[in-house]
Formats: C-alpha cells, sequence, structure tokens
C-alpha cells in the first residue's frame, strides 16, 4: 500500500506538470513536445483508474466493477504500451531528420492540424491493436486454497459466446500473444530506437561537430539536440527496463505453466503490474529533468506558487529575468512571429 501510494503521488503530479507546461507555453506546442504530453497522458490514465483496481483487488480479493475491470485494465496497458511504442519510433524518426536535415535547426511552431495527425496515427494505431485484449480477458471465481472463499481473478480465456469468426480470431491471438507482446512492444521501440541512434551519430561523425564560442547559436542548437537525444534514449532505457520482466514472466508462464504453481503466477502478474505502473510514474520525473524547458517551466511555476518565493535584488533577478530565460530555452527551435509580444514566451500560465 505504501509503495502504490507513492508511485501514484509521484506519477499523478509529474504526469499532470508535463501536460500542463505543455498546454499552457506557447512556444513548446510543437509536435515533439505533444508527443511527451501524449505520453505522460496515457500514464496518467494508467496510474488513474489501473493502480486502484489492481490495489483493490490484491487487498480485498474481488474485482470492482466486475468482469469490466478484467477488460479495461488489459486495455489500458496495452493501449499506454503501444502508446510509448509508437511514440518512440516516431521520436526517433525526429533525431534522424534533425541529423540530416540541410534546413535550419529552427522552425515554426507547427500548426495544430499536424500535431494533431501525428498523435492520432499514434493513438488510433495503439487502441485498435489493444482491442484483443478486451475479448481475450474475462472474470472467473476459483476457492482460495488457504480459506476455501470464492475469490475474483481474471484469466486470459476467450469467451465462447463470441461469434465464431471472431472466436477463432481471438483464439489465434491468445496463442501467439507472448511472441506479439515481445516483438511489437518490447523488441520494436528498443531495437527502434538503437538503430536510429546508431545512424544518426555515424552521419554525425565521431564526437559531432563541437561549434566555437560561447552562447553562440549553433553551441545552443548543439547542446539541444545533445538533450533531445538524451531524452530518447533515456525514455527507451525506463521503458526497457520496466517490461523486459512482463516480457520474461509471459515466456516462463508459457512453457512451464502446468509446473509454476497459482500462487506464484498470481504475484507475477502483480510484479508485472507493479513495473509498469513504475514506468507511468518515472517517465515525467525523467522528462522534467531532462528537457530544460520542461523542468525551468515547471520550476517557475512551483516558484511563483510559493509565498515566500521574490525576486532577488541583489543578484538582479526578477520575473523580467526569468521571463527572458524561460523564453530562450522554450523557443531556441523555434522562429517568433513577427511582432510577437514577449509575454507570449511566459512557460506557465502563472
Amino acid at each position: 500500500m505504501l509503495l502504490s501510494l507513492i508511485v501514484f503521488a509521484i506519477g499523478i503530479i509529474g504526469n499532470l506538470s508535463v501536460m500542463c507546461i505543455v498546454w499552457h507555453n506557447y512556444y513548446l506546442k510543437s509536435a515533439w513536445n505533444s508527443i511527451l504530453a501524449s505520453l505522460a497522458f496515457w500514464d496518467f490514465v494508467v496510474l488513474f483508474f489501473c493502480l486502484p483496481v489492481v490495489i483493490f483487488n490484491e487487498l480485498t480479493k474481488t474485482r470492482p466493477l466486475g468482469d469490466a475491470s478484467c477488460r479495461i485494465v488489459p486495455y489500458l496497458e496495452v493501449t499506454s504500451l503501444g502508446v510509448t511504442t509508437f511514440s518512440l519510433c516516431a521520436l526517433g524518426i525526429d533525431r534522424f531528420h534533425a541529423a540530416t536535415s540541410t534546413q535550419p535547426k529552427s522552425r515554426p511552431i507547427e500548426p495544430c492540424r499536424t500535431i494533431f495527425a501525428k498523435l492520432a496515427v499514434i493513438w488510433v494505431g495503439s487502441m485498435i491493436l489493444a482491442v484483443p485484449e478486451v475479448l481475450l480477458w474475462q472474470l472467473s471465481q476459483d476457492p482460495s486454497p488457504l480459506t476455501g472463499v470464492l475469490v475474483d481473478s481474471c484469466t486470459m480465456k476467450p469467451s465462447v459466446n463470441l461469434p465464431e469468426s471472431i472466436y477463432s480470431l481471438v483464439l489465434t491471438y491468445h496463442d501467439a500473444r507472448m511472441w506479439w507482446y515481445f516483438g511489437c512492444y518490447f523488441c520494436l521501440p528498443i531495437l527502434f530506437t538503437l538503430a536510429c541512434q546508431l545512424i544518426t551519430r555515424r552521419i554525425r561523425g565521431p564526437g559531432g561537430k563541437k561549434p566555437e564560442g560561447r552562447g553562440s547559436p549553433k553551441k545552443q542548437h548543439a547542446q539541444c539536440d545533445s538533450q533531445l537525444n538524451c531524452t530518447v534514449v533515456g525514455l527507451a532505457v525506463i521503458y526497457g527496463a520496466c517490461t523486459l520482466p512482463e516480457n520474461i514472466s509471459n515466456i516462463v508462464l508459457a512453457y512451464l505453466s502446468g509446473e509454476v504453481p497459482r500462487s506464484t503466477s498470481e504475484l507475477l502478474g502483480l510484479i508485472d503490474h507493479f513495473f509498469l505502473f513504475f514506468k507511468s510514474s518515472v517517465t515525467p520525473v525523467l522528462l522534467l529533468c531532462v528537457c530544460k524547458p520542461l523542468g525551468q517551466a515547471f520550476m517557475d511555476c512551483c516558484c511563483c506558487c510559493c509565498e515566500d518565493c521574490g525576486p532577488d535584488s541583489s543578484t538582479g533577478e526578477g520575473p523580467d529575468s526569468k521571463l527572458s530565460t524561460t523564453e530562450m530555452s522554450s523557443s531556441i527551435f523555434f522562429d517568433k512571429p513577427k511582432g510577437a509580444s514577449s509575454i507570449l514566451a511566459i512557460g506557465t500560465p502563472c
């Protein structure tokens, strides 16, 4: 319970912060940051809806909402994995284009239609691929080996009430689920991210170009490129580390299903859930720490929400200096519209 409360609190605060920062900052409304915000949204959904259901079932041995929760929770979790998978692929492609593009590094703010189109491809594809999970799981009640009382559990077994054509498709998905899960939701994002990073480094050459001049635009762009590459690699590492145990347990249970006790399989399932919740909680923390514009906007919001925080006259820092700092870090990859006021660069609604 204590572990779940910590994971829940950190994840909810971190994901809400990332979503609000991207939504309220004019210069952060790009496809890149929108993809990060969509990751935060699905991590928030998994933590807000799935974690309480799993904990309630573990404590009371009953499923809230009955059979519906057995279908909705796996669907949301697999959809979240799909969003993360396709988002990592999209971010890797973006880094590859940035390394091979001959155009200037700065680019205009992308229109909402372009951003929505990219997010729609990621969301719709992930939600469609997760549909078989709704038809695969169902609620079952079995007596407890210790007390003999009926306890609720979710079993991976297609319902016989389905139409014959759909039943055969779901049964085929059930038989191939282990390797499909491992190939699509683990190998694809990890190998794709690794390949994009290796190709990008080879195109730029060993060590890349080191622009001279402290504070020069080229050096600032190089630093931001490095931060974006670190963000992609960090997301891939966290995702791979948190999904690897579930894939290992799926393979073990698939080949040793008759030899593994039921209590052990239930414990492995609970551990898999917590690794997914841990990933959803740590990801926004990584984004706020590695992405300088997101982290700066978050600190500014926390600072202006604190009563004791005020301008320091000795150092000459005040609202104007914070404004210019946030504007510089947020808009380094974007061209300002002509006649735009500096008020548009405020990083938070504070």
